[in-house]
C-alpha cells in the first residue's frame, strides 16, 4: 500500500519534468503528508497538463460522508478497472499524484521500522491515481483521490508487497488523456517500477506520526 509520502520540490522543477500549462501554482508541501490531506495532482484537461489540488481518500458518489474516503486511499491495479468504487474513474479520471518520496514499514518482532524510498537519481515522480469530484448531501463539491498500488518489485519486496505505481515518462501522456478508455492500453501501465531505479533506507520512527512534518523525515538513519 502507500499510506504516507512526501513532496518538497519547487513548482519549477515540477512544471518542466510534466510540461504543465498555466502559471505559478501553490503545491501543498510537506514530508510526511497523510490520508485526508490536500496533495498535488497532475491532471490533463482540454489536452493540456496542469497541477489541481484535492484530498487523498477517493469518495464515490454515493457515499454520503467525506469521511469515507479513509478507506479508499488505494486501489489495487489488479482490480481498479472492475470495482463499482473505481471503475468510472479509472475510465475518464486518472491523474498522476506527485511526490519525491514515500515511506513504508517493515514488521520485525512486532515493531515497525519506517523506512523512505525514492527516485535513485532524485527527481520527483507521478504515482498512478484517480480522482473524483465528490458532491456532499449539503451540495458541496470536493475532490477526492487515490494512489493506485501494485505488487512490490524486488527492491521494496523485503519492506512490503505491495507499492505505488510511479508512472514512466513514456506513459505519462497515455495515463493522463481522458479519451482513452480501453483497458488493454491502460492496464498494463500499471506494473512496478524497474529494481534499478529507487534507492531506499531506515528514517527517524518520528515519521510514525503526521504531526511531525521536518525535514528530518527523510535522513538516512546509520545502524
Amino acid at each position: 500500500m502507500c499510506g504516507r509520502f512526501e513532496l518538497h520540490s519547487a513548482f519549477e522543477i515540477i512544471a518542466r519534468l510534466f510540461g504543465l500549462s498555466g502559471g505559478f501554482f501553490a503545491m501543498p508541501k510537506g514530508f510526511n503528508i497523510a490520508p485526508g490531506q490536500d496533495i498535488a495532482l497532475i491532471v490533463n484537461e482540454g489536452g493540456q497538463n496542469r497541477l489541481a489540488l484535492c484530498r487523498w481518500g477517493f469518495v464515490p458518489s454515493w457515499c454520503k460522508e467525506l469521511s469515507d474516503g479513509y478507506k479508499m486511499i488505494n486501489a489495487r491495479a489488479e482490480t481498479v478497472a472492475e470495482k463499482p468504487s473505481f471503475r468510472e474513474a479509472f475510465g475518464h479520471q486518472r491523474c498522476l499524484v506527485v511526490a519525491d518520496g514515500f515511506y513504508e514499514w517493515k514488521n520485525e518482532g512486532g515493531k515497525k521500522r519506517p523506512f523512505y524510498i525514492h527516485r535513485r537519481d532524485g527527481m520527483p515522480f507521478g504515482m498512478a491515481g484517480l480522482f473524483n469530484r465528490w458532491t456532499s448531501p449539503e451540495g458541496e463539491q470536493v475532490c477526492t483521490s487515490t494512489i493506485i498500488t501494485t505488487g512490490a518489485n524486488e527492491t521494496l519486496r523485503p519492506i512490503h508487497d505491495r507499492m505505488p505505481v510511479i508512472m514512466p515518462a513514456d506513459k505519462v501522456d497515455l495515463w493522463l488523456d481522458p479519451s482513452v478508455h480501453g483497458t488493454e492500453k491502460l492496464l498494463p501501465v500499471l506494473r512496478p517500477c524497474p529494481d534499478d531505479e529507487l534507492e531506499l533506507y531506515e528514517v527517524t520512527a518520528k515519521v510514525n506520526s503526521p504531526k511531525n512534518d521536518s525535514p528530518e523525515n527523510i535522513e538516512r538513519i546509520i545502524r
